[in-house]
């Protein structure tokens, strides 16, 4: 090849490798400067959502996860802080949709991660606390399928346990205290109290469409207990499920027995909150 053909050539390609590479460097060195800033505004917004302001640490972190999709935490503050506006049981259509905007924050960090703990359990959390007003119970249920699905991925956690039967005892306290009202209404004259048991067919009735539940609910909140023995607030539950269960029984010596067990799990729940409040002062 000709010497000056020869130079031209490879002042050419030195010139195309040159553009390419500089190209390269504006393309990811772009793409690694929006990932520190958007962990700058991620820090930005923990720091805003500590001194309890909501609202910049929300714009602060869609910032985060706009500069940097793939930003798992960006995604799970700014989920945490619309749930954090979330008040239980006002109807507004305000209050709903940031419980909405929880909920899809969440999930778009389930597309990532479909194992992601915090996601899976911040749903389950505002699903249940979104089911109160009005009462839906079909919300309670998908609650439910979140803390189930906690306990497939991470079975030696005691919390969706207790969860589960919260949401166990939620559903069948409604039904009896619904069956009872029912009952009274159209049996002016044999009303029955709340500490009494339930007519025999309202207590078929209710056996039938809520035994499994109520079962359900025992077995996971005794597995919380034995995960956590001084898990009181599981210990407390499991009491209340256990006086579910004693309406379904039809023999009065088994009711009896469910309701001393109860009985017995109140004073439980006390010692263990009494041992807390004792346990500083003995340090």
């Amino acid at each position: 090849m000709n010497p000056l053909v020869l130079a031209r050539w490879n002042r050419r390609r030195l010139s195309v490798g040159l553009l390419v590479a500089l190209i390269l460097f504006a393309v990811f060195g772009a793409t690694g400067c929006n990932k520190l800033r958007a962990r700058d505004w991620l820090n930005k917004g923990v720091q805003a959502y500590k001194n309890g302001q909501f609202d910049t640490a929300i714009e602060d972190f869609k910032q985060a996860k706009d500069l940097d999709p793939g930003l798992l935490n960006a995604r799970l503050y700014l989920a945490t802080a619309y749930a954090s506006q979330f008040i239980p049981g006002a109807p507004s259509e305000e209050n709903v949709r940031k419980g909405q905007q929880a909920i899809n924050e969440f999930q778009e960090v389930l597309a990532v991660d479909p194992n992601n703990i915090s996601a899976i359990d911040g749903i389950g959390s505002i699903l249940f606390q979104m089911s109160g007003a009005p009462f839906t119970p079909a919300k309670i249920e998908e609650s439910r399928s979140y803390h189930l699905k906690h306990i497939g991925l991470k079975p030696g956690d005691p919390e969706p346990y207790y969860w589960v039967g919260y949401i166990d005892w939620t559903l069948s306290y409604r039904a009896n205290t619904d069956m009872r009202a029912e009952y009274n209404r159209s049996n002016p004259k044999k009303q029955v109290k709340d500490d009494q048991p339930l007519p025999p067919k309202v207590r078929e009735e209710y056996a039938t469409k809520y035994g499994s539940m109520v079962d359900q609910g025992i077995a996971m909140l005794k597995k919380a207990i034995e995960l956590r023995p001084e898990y009181d607030e599981a210990v407390g539950m499991l009491n209340l499920i256990l006086r579910r269960k004693a309406d379904m029984v039809e023999s009065p010596q088994e009711r009896a027995d469910l309701l001393k067990q109860a009985d017995a799990l109140v004073e439980r729940s006390k010692e263990i909150r009494q041992k807390r409040i004792e346990a500083p002062a003995k340090i």
